[in-house]
C-alpha cells in the first residue's frame, strides 16, 4: 500500500515504515504529524485518485530528526577575462520524518 502526499508544497510517494527527508517543518523530535493532503492511495486492489485530495485519507508520521542538513550545493560565478571568481556554498535544512501508517 502506498500513497502520494503533498508535504510542505512537495509531493512524496510514501509507504508505511519509510523515512523521508522533507523541507524544514515547525515540529520537534518525536512530534506526531498527520498529513491530510493525500492525492492518491493505492491499496493493492483499487486506486483512489482525489480531486484534488482523497476524502478521509490521512498519513500518520512522526518526526525523528528536525536538524538534518542536505548535501552542500556550490554556486560558482566567473566573468571571463576580468579576473572575477566567486564561490558560495549552501546547505538546505531538512526534517527527517518516519511514516507510521496510511489510513
Amino acid at each position: 500500500m502506498y500513497a502520494i502526499v503533498d508535504i510542505a508544497g512537495q509531493q512524496f510517494k510514501v509507504e508505511a515504515g519509510m523515512e523521508i527527508f522533507v523541507n524544514r517543518l515547525k515540529a520537534g523530535n518525536g512530534t506526531a504529524l498527520e498529513f491530510d493532503k493525500v492525492l492518491l492511495v493505492d491499496d493493492g486492489n483499487a486506486v483512489k485518485v482525489g480531486s484534488p485530495f482523497v476524502e478521509g485519507a490521512v498519513v500518520k508520521a512522526t518526526v525523528t530528526d528536525d536538524s538534518v542538513k542536505a548535501k552542500k550545493v556550490l554556486v560558482f560565478k566567473k566573468i571571463r577575462r576580468k579576473g572575477f571568481q566567486k564561490l558560495n556554498g549552501h546547505r538546505q535544512k531538512l526534517t527527517k520524518v518516519h511514516i507510521d501508517a496510511i489510513a
